[in-house]
């Protein structure tokens, strides 16, 4: 019998997790797209790698200064992965400098330049100096580095120069310093429409205007990169948020895990600000481009380019909330399935506006996770609070890199007078539920909404997620239970209708695919997960491969399965989907289960199923069913924006063979929902719904 530990069984979480931001560069890479949405790529690919360095490598480094030999299923120790992802990342580095310079290269055809100071003409020149003085001088940072001036402390992802002068009355003197260029200045200096201009080559220029007496003999761009990890000890909840700010002004001060520098910097100027910083030379990257991949945004939302960009996509509102129809009324007759951001966000924000102006509606309770800026559904709920209404909302203030966010709302929700839950001791609480109860007809009604993704209707814009809003007695009884489990105490933490982990999502997700491999080659698995990695998941779909079951998976980024090995894996085929959209729905197909279909919040990653308040919802609805199910189809079918993990870890992308149908699930999507509005408008009120049903079950 084969040994399904075999560490060469597995992928290494980490190796993968850069095989998937390959995936994005290679996205930056592709002719077929226009320039600025190729720039994109880019910008999203620096920013997915400065939080990897941040969490993930700052995470293996102190787990080898710790002598802990930690790994998983692949037994790599922190050390073998380490080496391994520097090694990959210096390669890497020569493909994103060439994929830059040719994108920046084709940009000057359509008007967009990247220049430097020493570039400008004299006209030019001066309204930069000008700039300089205005703008740049008052908010910059010079700081002297000897004997009497200590290194400054440089936070996270902080940016700047490093220079070495020369005392003007003796050429011998030689001092070094640092030029810190504060997070409120721009990155590039739009010198007219369409021509940008590193702002550390206007700085540059004017070295001597900041240290007075010293010529610049060289300089070079620095940004560096901290261990931003938070780690805390929860306590009660006054204090849990005491101590929370006291970890987001630590993680400003976190160990240094990388330093970028400029194609300036020689030896001469990196020992000098390595002796300071003591960062591994590994872990130092040199680039021939300017830093900071992420500042690409500021170029990529240029509104003077806007048609570099990809075409521009309006969700639409389908049915049944096209008329405007009372949502309380239209929950009460059917439920409703929609797929983001094909399908508009509106009526999720709408369910949480109308429940604070109704004034039947007694009680809102809600999960947040990510909600955004500006949000108008925490806005509703402040509303809702303040005219009387019972609002219980569960703010996760571990929320990474949304904390401070959190906090905020979480103090104007309590000020408004909403009862604010901070989180449950040891667990994430990354469910995404609301609860809306009403009285009606003298009893009380209530409405729920589920979702694969944060009520953010920002992220609702361009990612792909899915949202189920019902009033079946069965999903509200048990989310009335799940909002108790929050606010109160409970050892159980089960559910009845649905599954809440850490308690029961994975027994029900491992006895789902071994129900599959029960019906041998009868059995069909489709799951569409942001990640796959948990040991005991992939174990059971090698065994149900094993079985003869067949096995398509949709995994976007992290994949520790290796599919194709013969005796193990053959039955089985990952793709990961890139495009427009960043794929993020959690979705699940058991062919032989009497409910079929699920939708969750959680990943099959440890984490998910074992660390955090996640919950998975059975769609029972039979339109619903179907519409997720052909969308499943649809996405494996896809020869466009598919990649095939390989079973030695690497991708290919699926290309579509000679005289087949080209099939790009984004497009054929937005294609489908603009061909329903165009056919509603022809069609009566009363048969909008079932039009649009039938377009979309036919497509």
């Amino acid at each position: 019998m084969l040994n399904l530990k075999n560490p060469q069984l597995y992928n290494n979480r980490e190796l993968s997790w850069l095989q998937f931001n390959t995936r994005v560069l290679k996205q930056a890479q592709d002719e077929s797209l226009p320039l600025l949405e190729r720039l994109k790529f880019l910008a999203i690919y620096g920013t997915n790698l400065d939080e990897f360095y941040m969490i993930r490598v700052a995470g293996l480094k102190k787990l080898f200064q710790a002598g802990i030999i930690v790994s998983g299923a692949d037994r790599l120790t922190p050390l073998e992965q380490l080496r391994e992802i520097r090694k990959y990342l210096h390669q890497e580095q020569q493909v994103i400098e060439h994929c830059l310079n040719n994108i920046l290269k084709d940009l000057e055809a359509e008007g967009v330049f990247v220049k430097s100071y020493s570039d400008m003409n004299n006209t030019q020149k001066n309204k930069l100096d000008k700039f300089f003085y205005e703008e740049i001088y008052p908010v910059i940072i010079p700081i002297a580095v000897d004997s009497t001036h200590p290194f400054p402390h440089l936070n996270n992802l902080s940016f700047g120069i490093i220079v070495k002068l020369n005392d003007k009355e003796d050429e011998s003197i030689e001092r070094y310093g640092i030029v810190r260029v504060p997070r409120v200045l721009d990155r590039f200096i739009e010198l007219d429409s369409g021509l940008f201009i590193p702002i550390e080559s206007v700085v540059a220029q004017h070295i001597e205007d900041l240290f007075p007496g010293y010529t610049l003999d060289k300089y070079a761009a620095f940004r560096v990169t901290r261990n931003a990890d938070i780690e805390i000890e929860e306590e009660e909840a006054d204090d849990f948020m005491e101590i929370l700010e006291e970890g987001l002004k630590l993680r400003r001060k976190g160990a240094m895990v990388r330093l970028e520098v400029g194609a300036r910097a020689d030896k001469e100027i990196i020992d000098f600000f390595n002796r300071h910083t003591n960062v591994y030379k590994d872990d130092i990257y040199r680039f021939h481009t300017f830093l900071n991949l992420s500042s690409l945004w500021q170029i990529v939302e240029s509104k003077d380019f806007a048609h570099l960009l990809a075409p521009s996509f309006k969700p639409k509102m389908l049915p049944p909330f096209q008329n405007g129809e009372n949502i309380f009324s239209v929950l009460e007759k059917q439920d409703v399935l929609m797929y983001h951001p094909y399908a508009s966000f509106e009526p999720v924000i709408k369910l949480i506006q109308d429940a604070s102006k109704d004034k039947d509606v007694v009680s809102i309770k809600m999960t947040l996770y990510r909600s955004g800026q500006n949000s108008p559904i925490v806005k509703a709920l402040m509303e809702a609070s303040e005219s009387g209404k019972q609002v219980t909302v569960m703010v996760e203030l571990k929320a990474r890199f949304d904390e401070e966010n959190n906090l905020i709302w979480a103090r104007a929700l309590e000020t408004a007078g909403a009862h604010v839950i901070y989180g449950i001791k040891g667990f994430k609480v990354h469910a995404k539920a609301a609860l809306v109860t009403r009285r009606k007809d003298g009893k009380l009604k209530q409405y729920a909404h589920v979702g694969t993704g944060n009520y953010n209707p920002s992220t609702a814009k361009i990612y792909t997620d899915m949202s189920y809003m019902t009033s079946n007695v069965d999903v509200t009884n048990d989310l009335t239970k799940f909002f108790h489990f929050l606010t109160g105490f409970s050892k159980k933490g089960k559910l009845d209708e649905l599954y809440m982990s850490p308690a029961q999502i994975k027994p029900k997700i491992l006895s789902l695919i071994q129900n599959e491999a029960r019906k041998g080659k009868d059995g069909q698995i489709i799951a569409k997960v942001n990640s796959l990695v948990d040991d005991d998941v992939i174990r059971a779909l090698y065994k149900a491969s094993q079985a003869g079951v067949k096995i398509d998976l949709i995994v976007r980024g992290i994949c520790c399965l290796k599919p194709g090995i013969e005796g193990v894996s053959e039955n089985i085929r990952v793709i990961s989907i890139l495009g427009k959209y960043l794929e993020h729905p959690r979705v699940f197909y058991f062919k032989n289960d009497q409910t079929k279909i699920y939708i969750s919040s959680a990943d099959w990653m440890p984490r998910n199923l074992m660390r955090r308040i996640e919950l998975l919802t059975a769609i029972k609805d039979e339109d619903s069913k179907t519409k997720i199910l052909q969308i499943l189809k649809l996405q494996i079918a896809d020869n466009t924006l598919a990649h095939e993990l390989q079973s030695d870890g690497s991708y290919k992308k699926v290309k579509c063979a000679e005289g087949d149908k080209i099939i790009n699930n984004h497009k054929m999507l937005e294609e489908h929902v603009s061909k329903v509005m165009k056919a509603l408008q022809k069609e009566s009120v009363s048969s909008a719904e079932q039009l649009a049903n039938r377009l979309f079950l036919e497509s």
